[in-house]
C-alpha cells in the first residue's frame, strides 16, 4: 500500500507518489482527469483561456503570451511542462513560480477529489495548475498541451483561443506516423465557434478540415497575418491590425519571430475579451526568457532540442553566429527520438561528440547513442553520463571553443544544474 503524502509533506515525497499512482507514464484520454475537475468545480473554467500546442515553440509562445498580458495589466496564470531544473518552473501566477508549499496544498485536494480515479503524472499537474488558477481568480490562463492535443489532459478545458505553433514529426508512437495525423491530434484543442490560430507554413490538411468541421474560425500564417524582418533586427505584424517596428523577442533565432507571429494573432484574436495596447507588446517581446532555449553560460550553449525540427533550427543558429572556435557537442537522448535524423542534422557542424547516457527506461546508455549516432555520421566518445559528457568536452575544447549541450531537457538539466 502506497503512503499517502499530507499537504504538509516536502513536493519530492507527492512528486514521487504520483509516478506511483499510475500504471502507466503516459496514458491519453480526458475521462479521468475531466471526472476529478468536475468533483473540484474547475468547469467550465472562470477565466479566459489560451491553449497552446504544437511540435515545437510551445514553451516561447507561452511565455511571450503570458508576458504580454501581464505587461497589459492583467492577472495571468502560465502552465508548461516539461520543467527544466524545478517542478515549480510548470506553474507561475503573473511571471513568479509558485512555491513547493502551494502546489503541495493543490496535490492535496487533487488526492481527496480524485479518490478511486487514478491520475497519471501529468494529470496532477494538470489539475494542480488549473486549482492554483481558479483559486487566484485570474484574468487569463495560457496553458501549453504536454502531447498532442486532442487527448491531452489539458484539453479538459475550451479554449478561448486555440494556438497551434507547427507541425513536425514527434511523439509518432502516441499521435501517428505523419503531419496529417499529428495535425489532426493537435488541431483538436480547438472549439467550435472560437478563434484559432495555425502559426507555420503547410498546414496539414487534417488540421484545416478539422477546423472546418467543427466551425472554428482559422487565421493561417501568410493567408490572415504575416512578419517581416527590418536590417536593424525589428520586425514587422499584419493581420487585422499592423505593428511596425517591433522589438526583436528576447530568444534567439529566427524562429522566434514566427512564434512571435503566431501569439500576435492570438492575442488580436482575444481583443474582445481581453483588450491588449500596442505598449504591452512591445514591453514584453524584449523582457521574454526561458532556460535552455539556445542559452549561452559562459562558452556553453545549451538547447532543449530534441527532434529533427528543432535541431535544424539550433543548426541555423549556430551558423549565424560568428568565430573561428570549434564545436563540441554532448549529446544525450531518449530511445523514442529520432536520433538519427537529429544527428545527420548536427554531424556537419562539431568538431566531435561525446555521448553521455541517460537514466532508463526510456533513456539511452552512451555507448547504444554512439552507436546509432554514428549510422549518422556523427562520431565520438562514450561515456556514463552528461555530467561526465560535458567534463570531456571541457577537456577537448580550446580557449575560443563552444560547447553545446542539446538532445533532451534531462540532457541540458544535468549541465545547467551546477552552471546557473
Amino acid at each position: 500500500m502506497t503512503a499517502v503524502p499530507s499537504a504538509n509533506s516536502p513536493l519530492a515525497d507527492w512528486l514521487a507518489y504520483q509516478e506511483r499512482t499510475h500504471p502507466n507514464a503516459i496514458e491519453l484520454g480526458l475521462d479521468r482527469t475531466r471526472a476529478v475537475a468536475l468533483r473540484l468545480g474547475l468547469l467550465p473554467a472562470q477565466t479566459v483561456t489560451l491553449t497552446v500546442a504544437g511540435t515545437n515553440g510551445k514553451g516561447s509562445s507561452v511565455t511571450l503570451a503570458a508576458g504580454i498580458y501581464q505587461a497589459a495589466g492583467y492577472k495571468v496564470g502560465r502552465f508548461t511542462s516539461p520543467h527544466l531544473l524545478r517542478y515549480n518552473e510548470r506553474v507561475a501566477i503573473d511571471g513568479v513560480e509558485v512555491s513547493d508549499e502551494v502546489l503541495c496544498r493543490a496535490f492535496a485536494a487533487i488526492e481527496v477529489a480524485r479518490a478511486e480515479i487514478p491520475l497519471t503524472y501529468f494529470e496532477f499537474g494538470t489539475l494542480a495548475a488549473l486549482w492554483l488558477f481558479h483559486e487566484a481568480a485570474l484574468d487569463v490562463q495560457v496553458l501549453e498541451v504536454g502531447l498532442g492535443g486532442r487527448l491531452d489532459a489539458v484539453n479538459i478545458v475550451d479554449a478561448d483561443c486555440a494556438l497551434v505553433t507547427n507541425i513536425g514529426l514527434d511523439h509518432t508512437d502516441w499521435l501517428g506516423p505523419d503531419r496529417d495525423s499529428i495535425g489532426f491530434e493537435k488541431a483538436g484543442i480547438m472549439r467550435g465557434g472560437k478563434p484559432a490560430i495555425y502559426a507555420d507554413d503547410l498546414p496539414p490538411r487534417r488540421l484545416l478540415d478539422h477546423a472546418a468541421a467543427i466551425g472554428a474560425p482559422l487565421a493561417l500564417a501568410g493567408r490572415d497575418f504575416s512578419f517581416s524582418l527590418n536590417a536593424d533586427h525589428s520586425w514587422n505584424w499584419r493581420g487585422s491590425v499592423a505593428y511596425s517596428g517591433l522589438p526583436a523577442p528576447a530568444l534567439s533565432g529566427e524562429v522566434q519571430y514566427r512564434n512571435a507571429a503566431g501569439v500576435l494573432a492570438a492575442v488580436t484574436a482575444l481583443q474582445a475579451l481581453l483588450p491588449v495596447n500596442e505598449a504591452a507588446i512591445r514591453a514584453a517581446l524584449p523582457a521574454m526568457s526561458l532556460a535552455g532555449r539556445y542559452q549561452r553560460v559562459g562558452n556553453t550553449i545549451l538547447d532543449v532540442a530534441h527532434n529533427v525540427e528543432s535541431a535544424e533550427v539550433l543548426a541555423d543558429n549556430l551558423r549565424g553566429e560568428s568565430g573561428a572556435g570549434r564545436t563540441w557537442l554532448v549529446l544525450g537522448m531518449l530511445a523514442d527520438k529520432p536520433v538519427e535524423a537529429v544527428c545527420a542534422v548536427l554531424a556537419p557542424l562539431v568538431r566531435g561528440a561525446v555521448f553521455g547516457g541517460l537514466p532508463p527506461p526510456r533513456g539511452l546508455d552512451g555507448a547504444a547513442l554512439q552507436q546509432r549516432a554514428a549510422t549518422a555520421g556523427l562520431n565520438g566518445h562514450a561515456v556514463s553520463d552528461i555530467a561526465e559528457a560535458y567534463r570531456v568536452a571541457q577537456s577537448l575544447a580550446g580557449p575560443d571553443d563552444r560547447i553545446l549541450v542539446c538532445g533532451s531537457f534531462l540532457t541540458v538539466a544535468a549541465v545547467a544544474s551546477p552552471l546557473f
